[in-house]
């Protein structure tokens, strides 16, 4: 076999549709493209979504509300969580409390909130505290760092 002799499979290679060249090709007249309307003519699109000039369906449900465009969304655990969850003098941050399945992304920053009581010292790490879980943790001889 060479180079030359190579051919692709029969029935592999489809020649592309000829529309427009006569009424004899079967594709003459008008291409394919039937008679009048609004998609015979000429740079006839139609954007997505659309219905045929009835009401969209996104146009159709109500709008409500507004979205923060600066809305930062935090991991939340409550001061009774950690005094479940740690031993007296522990070191608590993002990293600790997803191993330990406390919270689900670790994307998110962590922001401590005072739901609950807290009775031994921890190190806390996080990106926030609420001013009543900051104090609950400083009260019990804990330290609150801002990361």
């Amino acid at each position: 076999m060479k180079l030359h002799e190579l051919k692709p499979t029969a029935g592999s290679r489809k020649a592309r549709k000829r529309v427009g060249r006569g009424d004899s090709s079967g594709l003459g007249k008008t291409a394919g493209r039937g008679d009048k309307g609004q998609h015979s003519r000429t740079g006839s699109k139609k954007r997505p979504y659309f219905e045929g000039g009835q009401i969209p369906f996104f146009r159709r449900l109500p709008k409500r509300g507004f979205k923060q465009p600066t809305h930062i969304e935090y991991n939340l655990v409550n001061v009774s969580v950690l005094d479940k969850s740690f031993e007296a003098n522990e070191v608590v941050d993002l990293d600790v409390l997803k191993s330990k399945g406390i919270i689900g992304k670790s994307d998110l920053a962590l922001k401590v909130l005072a739901n609950g009581e807290i009775s031994k010292p921890l190190t806390v790490k996080a990106a926030k505290f609420s001013e009543a879980a900051q104090a609950k943790i400083e009260a019990a001889g804990g330290k609150c760092e801002i990361v």
